[in-house]
């Protein structure tokens, strides 16, 4: 396995110039995502919740079955109208393509069965 990330600031065009201390360029140019071993930063706030605080599914299906109908059956007016359509299409094609297929229809196109 690979070990750690390094990365050079000359590459990412930081201008580190070269300290007495060596170590702190060597911490500068190991740091990879997330590792929070490196310099402190200031500004950077983390909240949590507790797990026993968050209940994630609590009241999920009673909730749903009333507001998710409600929310539903608001959008039925909007999917309803271009389903019909599309079914409809459907529908007429593949009649049309059966009789079309049939004997019937390669007589009344003046074709041979």
């Amino acid at each position: 396995m690979p070990g750690p990330k390094v990365y050079d600031n000359a590459k990412f065009g930081l201008n580190v110039k070269k300290r007495k201390n060596a170590d702190v360029d060597m911490h500068l140019q190991s740091l990879w995502w997330g590792d929070k071993s490196g310099i402190n930063q200031r500004g950077i706030v983390q909240y949590t919740l507790s797990p026993f605080r968050q209940r994630p599914v609590h009241h999920m299906v009673r909730h749903w079955m009333f507001n998710g109908y409600r929310r539903l059956s608001k959008q039925v007016p909007y999917w309803i109208v271009p389903f019909a359509i599309g079914y409809g299409t459907y529908t007429w094609a593949n009649n049309q393509y059966a009789w079309q297929m049939s004997k019937a229809g390669h007589l009344a196109s003046g074709g041979h069965h």
